[in-house]
């Protein structure tokens, strides 16, 4: 058994890769899937779906990489985190469709609990602040609104989760409903202290304690494959959020340490080590993971838009044909032409928390053109990660020394030398571009003896280009500028 599988379920794909003993990639096999708007602000999937895409791509990466299911050591599992799954335990059918984490209609719910003066608890207790980005309200709005939830929850007859806890339900054929603790953090419910569900948090959001999932460490087995699913049975022992899975993966685990992962959305990490930092400027506290007795701490900004914004580009203005157009159309300019482009389609995320910003172009004149609009929107991935660069060295007291960064945008040269240009620090971009599925396959792999120690796992990672800052630092304070101008005016555009 030289190998291990990591299932990386994402917010509009599921993919599945194959690493060796070395950490290189043998095979990938990745399946997008159906993004559902039922209204503005509501953003949902088919739990279904979900689990049908990424068995599929599971099988597909095994095959392709020449092996068979008896080759495999271990699995590791990582996932978009916040999305909700609510589930019938007798029957495996889902209650509901997966309400998504960049879904919006508990906001109000959020505000409600705010003006109650619940907030400071909620933060004191989890780490987060009372957004509708979390999964607690997500589970209260299903079992509040799908008829007979409530009284199946009471029953013991429904079980909620995380994508995470989804899966491994399915892939065990319902013997298993568990999570781990980067995924618990996320939830509204769990204490990142006493490292347990709150049932002060429980009773605030009406939530049983029956639906929920033991919580378990990011390493370890948990459970073992159905029978019928693969020719071999394979320990599920690898669990964690994708954010935290890559902040193991990019081995950022030493206090101080940052990457950042372009994806749909952008989150930047900082491990913090074994004691949580409470956050003034607006930033999350999470569980990074737990490979051994103890607990490791991160501190977190979300950027809820990032490489959605071309996707935007792409199938909303239609301006280009492919995600990867846009490095050239955005260099066919010297510069943004003063054009700026706030993504806020899901609210803004850390450090503003403004549930009912609304995305914004700004600064368009007669000259301005596609190019001016792709670069715009290029430079507004950059400019949020600036913003959640500045908050988080001002909670942790700690200058950054350099960006560890991974995710699809990266391969955008122009996007990570205007990240450097933004952050006057040195950007990284790792060998093994996938680190977020790289860091489930850690985890998987050093709970089923795989991997003997982590030294053994930061020996493996490195560098493939690091992209230094070239522009002055009074050009770049002026671009930030403009920046948070933009920002302002996007502010609470939504509110009633």
């Amino acid at each position: 058994m030289n190998f291990v599988l990591a299932l990386d379920q994402g917010t509009t794909s599921s993919r599945a890769i194959v690493f060796d003993h070395a950490g290189a990639i043998q095979a990938v096999a990745q399946k997008e899937f159906t993004q559902i708007f039922p209204q503005p602000g509501w953003v949902e999937h088919d739990p279904d779906e979900i689990w049908a895409t990424q068995i599929a791509v599971a099988s597909e990466a095994i095959a392709r990489a020449g092996l068979q299911a008896g080759d495999i050591a271990a699995i590791g599992i990582t996932n978009q985190r916040e999305t909700t799954v609510v589930w019938d335990r007798t029957t495996g059918q889902p209650l509901y469709n997966a309400i998504v984490w960049q879904d919006r209609r508990t906001a109000g719910a959020c505000d409600a609990l705010k003006a109650r003066g619940a907030e400071a608890r909620v933060t004191e207790k989890t780490g987060l602040v009372l957004d509708a980005y979390f999964s607690g309200t997500k589970l209260a709005w299903i079992l509040d609104n799908v008829p007979q939830a409530r009284a199946g929850a009471a029953a013991g007859r429904l079980a909620f989760g995380t994508v995470d806890a989804w899966l491994i339900w399915k892939l065990s054929a319902g013997a298993a409903h568990v999570t781990d603790v980067s995924n618990a953090s996320r939830t509204l419910l769990y204490n990142i202290v006493s490292g347990a569900w709150d049932e002060e948090l429980l009773e605030m959001l009406n939530v049983p304690a029956r639906v929920l999932p033991a919580v378990c460490a990011s390493s370890g087995i948990v459970a073992e494959t159905a029978g019928n699913l693969f020719t071999a049975r394979i320990p599920i022992a690898g669990i964690a959020g994708d954010q935290q899975a890559a902040l193991f993966g990019q081995r950022c685990v030493a206090p101080g340490m940052v990457k950042n992962t372009y994806g749909t959305g952008c989150f930047m990490l900082m491990h913090t080590g074994t004691k949580p930092i409470r956050s003034r400027a607006k930033l999350l506290t999470t569980a990074a993971c737990q490979t051994g007795a103890g607990r490791e701490y991160a501190l977190e900004g979300s950027v809820f838009i990032a490489g959605a914004v071309v996707q935007w580009l792409r199938d909303g203005l239609g301006i280009i044909r492919s995600a990867d157009e846009v490095e050239a159309l955005a260099r066919s300019v010297p510069d943004n032409g003063g054009v700026y482009f706030v993504p806020a389609f899901a609210g803004l995320g850390s450090p503003h928390w403004d549930p009912y910003a609304r995305g914004a172009i700004l600064g368009l004149t007669r000259g301005a053109g596609t190019g001016h609009l792709a670069r715009a929107a290029l430079e507004s991935i950059a400019y949020q990660t600036a913003d959640v660069l500045h908050a988080m060295e001002s909670d942790s007291g700690i200058k950054l020394k350099e960006l560890r960064v991974d995710g699809g945008a990266t391969r955008n040269d122009t996007l990570m030398q205007f990240q450097a240009d933004m952050l006057g620090v040195p950007v990284v971009r790792p060998r093994i571009h996938e680190t977020t599925a790289l860091g489930a396959a850690y985890l998987a792999g050093l709970g089923v003896g795989f991997w003997k120690s982590a030294e053994e796992l930061t020996a493996q990672w490195q560098a493939e280009r690091v992209f230094a800052p070239q522009m002055s630092r009074d050009d770049a304070r002026a671009l930030l500028a403009g920046w948070r101008k933009a920002v302002e005016r996007s502010k609470d555009w939504a509110a009633r």
